[in-house]
Order: structure tokens, then sequence, then C-alpha cells
């Protein structure tokens, strides 16, 4: 019993680092919606796909401090990931693409939906992937071990 909680303790915050990550993601993705009224792009709704569910399984994971949440949390990441470097590829203009860099519909592009004035909404989603695999990665070096 004393084991498994010394473990707990060395995943919680790990645990609780990625729900945040995901919650602050999630929270922000909505405040640009709703509150400004930024109608998404559509790669931009894939990539809430991916972060939305994150925010309530890792939540849920955070509170029982699951150390298997890297099996099921981790594909969700990555796809999202793969999802937000192909829109940072189209909206650097890496990628060519026949359509506006973010797809149909609004564009990120748009200087009104950088944040703090520099920093463009697709970087905001890879660098928030990112964190939330790194995070994963960690908790699962630390359950196995």
């Amino acid at each position: 019993m004393q084991a498994r909680a010394s473990q707990d303790e060395k995943l919680w915050p790990f645990l609780f680092a990625a729900w945040a990550v995901a919650l602050t993601s999630t929270l922000g993705a909505l405040f640009i919606g709703e509150v400004m009224g930024q109608t998404p792009c559509l790669l931009c709704w894939y990539q809430r796909i991916f972060m939305f569910p994150l925010a309530i399984v890792l939540g849920v994971a955070c509170y029982a401090t699951d150390p298997a949440i890297w099996r099921y949390a981790l594909p969700v990441a990555a796809i999202g990931w793969l999802v937000a470097a192909y829109h940072n590829l189209l909206y650097a203009g890496v990628v060519s693409e026949a359509i506006v860099p973010c797809g149909t519909g609004p564009a990120c592009s748009s200087a009104d939906l950088n944040v703090v004035g520099f920093i463009p909404i697709p970087l905001l989603s890879l660098c928030a992937f990112t964190a939330i695999i790194t995070l994963l990665t960690l908790i699962r070096r630390r359950a196995i071990q």
C-alpha cells in the first residue's frame, strides 16, 4: 500500500499539469469562439475534437490518480498533434494548398487571432498538444518503473 501511495505522489504533479494544459486550451478555445465571436476554421475544429475530451479524461485521471492514463490519452493527443502540425505547416506556407491556410471558413492568419499580438493560435495548439504528449510520456515512464 505504501509503494502505491509513493507512486501516486510521483505521478500526480504530471497528471495535474497535463490536465491544466488541456483545460486551459479548452477554455481558451471556448473564449475565442464564444466570447470574442471568432468562428474557428475547419482545422481548428478538428483540433478541438481532440483537445476537449482530453480536458475531461485527464481531469478524471487526475482525480483518480490513474497511472494508466497514457494508454488512452496519448493516442488522442498524438492525433491532435498531427492535425496541429499540419495546420502550422499550412499556416507557415511550408505546405502549399489551393485553399486558404486554414481550409474552408474563417482564416486563422488574421492579426486579430494572434495572442499577445504575435503568437498565432495554431502554434498555441501545437504547443499545448506537445506539452500534453510530453507529460503523458513522463507519466508512462514513471508508472512503468
